[in-house]
């Protein structure tokens, strides 16, 4: 019967102590919970969104146009995300978009968001209107350009508090460049269309086969205004009549003619480039990595697929939400070191995180080489090697830019 007795009181004051430290824990977490309530207040972030309408004339071929909310309608999906995961967390984002074929209005209109306290900007512009924009606008802002691939933006003129989402044509040429000499297809024949966005194209590629070893054995400019679509068997062969080539390249970033180089040369030949097999930053094939499920959000959204644009101005405000949810704050210049950290990594849906380089704030990203039906491959290719990152065997190096963007924010 002692014995029982003891057990009990020894049970029964084990109880008690557990009791104790229970109650000792409930205390000591009320300061940790109101500290958590005061961390947790709401965060409300404004963007602002730009865009240029350019009227690029009549083109010679049928194709399919752009989508005019090109761009737009990336930033309504990103928006959504972020406010969707946002809440948890008492964060929220608010858009102000505006678009214009007047490069004056659009500056006028980026002013007055400055002023009613928008300090963070996902443009659709070309390079002039960009490098306008960043100039008047003071230091105390982001900018990430989602719409202009001009590689002078990333390896000469500089653009300041300037990001950059979509790709330079460097990086997609370096992409192709690198799957030509991994598949040993080193004889090009390239051909020019009439354009100023042409002739940037061509000088990507070329950059692109001195860098690879690749051999342009024959260059021709296509200065015709033919409509092709009853005439392209029969003159497209003859067009291309020249030495021997392994590949045709095309520039026609318009699509004048490029779709009907396919199928039409004097040998029977691949096509690449702007038309054929295309590098892109962003593509309906793309599925891997989650990707499936970012193109049915979007396609649920909007009604169509998910262009270059859409997701180059998607990754641009996903790259501020991440900014906000990671330090809890809107203030840019917060937001601003956060980015230009090593700490920072986008979740961008393929098959590694994002980040910028702090040379010219070019977004490091993968780069998929697609034809219309089907994912082909993506660069860079294996082989490729880079000390830093391999991502940055695509587009201009730390030593070929004369841009220190990140340094400087």
């Amino acid at each position: 019967m002692t014995y029982k007795i003891s057990l009990t009181a020894h049970y029964t004051k084990q109880k008690r102590r557990a009791l104790c430290r229970a109650w000792l824990s409930m205390l000591l977490a009320v300061p940790a919970m109101l500290l958590s309530t005061v961390i947790l207040a709401d965060v409300t972030t404004k963007i602002g969104y730009l865009a240029q309408e350019i009227d690029t004339g009549p083109v010679l071929s049928n194709i399919l146009p752009e989508p005019e909310d090109a761009g737009l309608r990336g930033v309504d999906l990103a928006i959504n995300d972020s406010n969707t995961t946002g809440k948890f967390l008492k964060q929220s984002f608010v858009l102000d978009a505006f678009s214009d074929e007047n490069s004056e209005r659009i500056i006028e209109r980026a002013q007055h968001m400055y002023q009613e306290g928008i300090h963070s900007f996902v443009v659709n512009l070309p390079a002039s209107t960009l490098n306008t924009l960043s100039n008047s606008l003071p230091n105390d802002v982001l900018i990430l350009n989602a719409g202009a691939k001009d590689d002078q933006l990333r390896q000469t003129n500089c653009p300041k508090n300037t990001l950059h989402t979509i790709p330079s044509r460097a990086m997609l040429t370096d992409a192709l460049g690198q799957w030509l000499k991994a598949r040993r297809l080193t004889d090009l024949l390239l051909i020019t269309g009439p354009t100023d966005d042409d002739q940037a194209y061509t000088a990507a590629i070329k950059r692109a086969a001195n860098r690879y070893g690749l051999k342009i054995v024959a260059e021709k400019a296509w200065d015709f205004d033919t409509d092709l679509r009853r005439t392209a068997q029969r003159e497209m062969p003859l067009f291309t009549q020249t030495k021997e080539y392994d590949i045709v390249v095309v520039a026609d970033e318009r699509g004048d003619f490029g779709e009907y180089v396919l199928y039409n040369t004097w040998y029977p030949r691949p096509v690449v480039g702007t038309q054929g097999l295309t590098p892109v930053t962003w593509h309906r094939v793309v599925e891997q990595w989650g990707a499936a499920q970012l193109q049915k959000r979007f396609e649920k959204l909007t009604g169509r697929w998910m262009g270059e644009k859409d997701y180059a101005a998607w990754a641009a405000v996903r790259t501020i939400a991440e900014a906000v949810t990671r330090t809890n704050s809107e203030d840019v210049q917060v937001l601003k070191s956060y980015i230009a950290s090593d700490a920072f990594e986008l979740a961008g849906f393929k098959g590694r995180k994002l980040n910028f380089r702090s040379w010219n704030g070019q977004l490091r990203q993968p780069i998929a080489l697609i034809h219309p039906r089907s994912l082909v491959s993506q660069s860079p290719q294996e082989g490729f090697l880079h000390p830093v990152s391999e991502l940055d065997t695509l587009g201009f190096d730390k030593p070929e830019s004369q841009c220190r963007v990140l340094e400087r924010f």
